[in-house]
């Protein structure tokens, strides 16, 4: 687990997602593909950066 915002990648994966919010992958992968927050898709798999994640983890608006 990450001790804080800096040990966090810069570019997060769905199984970064589920454990910064301790939830199990398909839970991470269905908010990865909700639209709540811009992801990049490649393939088959999505990527959002750490900004934009954790500015909507924490309530505030994403642009």
């Amino acid at each position: 687990m990450y001790k804080n915002e800096n040990e966090i990648p810069l570019v997060l994966s769905t199984e970064d997602v589920a454990k910064i919010m301790n939830i199990g992958k398909s839970v991470a992968y269905d908010l990865m593909k909700s639209k709540e927050f811009h992801i990049v898709q490649v393939g088959k798999q999505f990527r959002v950066s750490r900004e934009i994640f954790l500015r909507w983890l924490n309530g505030k608006e994403v642009a």
